[in-house]
């Protein structure tokens, strides 16, 4: 029995999405300002770059995995709920990620506290760049190029994903209520 055609989510699955993506990225907030991350940066600096780019790079293959779910029309993906709680991590990543570089003296000038680093990291993705925050070292610098890197590619191409899939979901919403009108 072939059926490639997904039933229509009821209200109340859209609903309990809506809650566990909001639930998920409160929780991702939450312990960002919560877990204890003093021992990453200048410290330990070996495993500071590794846990930056293992983060990434998991973060980056599974928005990759979504979009593809996105392109093929998988029909049991739920890119939806996944893509923005990978955005927000991956954002969230970045955020650690100058934290730790501001520990170094001069690294990131104006970054004190988890907030200027989130502040600083979002104001970078959306490329405003306010000047309170810069970054003065190389690392810091290089990580500020990195995001805008991963935010072209891979934040851009998620955002994309799921413009595409919620246009079809309306189009199929439509088309139904047009064939049962």
């Amino acid at each position: 029995m072939e059926n490639s055609e997904k039933k229509p989510p009821t209200v109340s699955s859209r609903l309990w999405c809506r809650l566990a993506q909001t639930a998920g990225a409160a929780g991702l907030v939450t312990a960002y300002f919560l877990l204890p991350l003093d021992h990453l940066g200048p410290r330990r600096p070996g495993l500071s770059w590794t846990l930056f780019g293992l983060s990434l790079g998991v973060i980056a293959a599974l928005l990759l995995q979504q979009i593809g779910h996105v392109l093929l029309g998988h029909p049991h993906a739920r890119p939806g709920l996944v893509i923005p709680l990978l955005m927000c991590l991956s954002i969230l990543v970045f955020a650690t990620t100058y934290q730790a570089l501001a520990q170094r003296p001069g690294e990131l000038v104006g970054l004190d506290t988890r907030l200027d680093a989130l502040y600083f990291t979002l104001v970078t993705l959306a490329t405003i760049g306010y000047g309170d925050i810069t970054p003065h070292g190389q690392a810091a610098r290089m990580v500020a190029i990195l995001q805008i890197f991963y935010t072209f590619v891979f934040l851009t191409a998620a955002a994309t994903a799921l413009s595409r899939q919620l246009q079809t979901t309306l189009l199929r919403r439509r088309a139904d209520h047009e064939h049962t009108s």
